[in-house]
């Protein structure tokens, strides 16, 4: 089993910014696609933003490309999700998530989930 958790969210000003991080531990979780989904009130959980964890690779939804960032630290086994000039419909729960591969990750193929986090964003 492998537990992800996440933090970082919180209340901010639309065109703030925000850094979401989620931990990794137990099983093979060095060795495991992660990334970041988001689900509204109402609304379906979509893909933000995944990284390969063996490579550099990274793949964005089309609503945050030119204003998020994935980037992965292996050492602590932690991914990052820095979003900038957020808007109003940022505001969701954030939910960290791992996949066998970033191309499975990005496709809803998802082995873990963590727990969510808050990001409201306020106009």
């Amino acid at each position: 089993q492998v537990q992800l958790v996440e933090s970082g969210g919180g209340l901010v000003q639309a065109g703030g910014s925000l850094r979401l991080s989620c931990a990794a531990s137990g099983g093979t979780a060095s060795s495991i696609a992660m990334g970041w989904f988001r689900q509204a009130p109402g609304m379906e959980r979509v893909f933000v933003a995944g990284v390969g964890w063996t490579d550099s690779s990274t793949n964005y939804a089309d609503s945050v490309k030119g204003r998020s960032t994935i980037s992965r630290d292996n050492a602590k086994n932690t991914v990052y999700l820095q979003m900038n000039s957020l808007k109003p419909e940022d505001t969701a729960v954030y939910y960290c998530a791992a996949g066998p591969s970033l191309w499975d990750l990005s496709r809803g193929r998802i082995g873990y989930w963590g727990q969510g986090t808050q990001v409201t964003v306020s106009s």
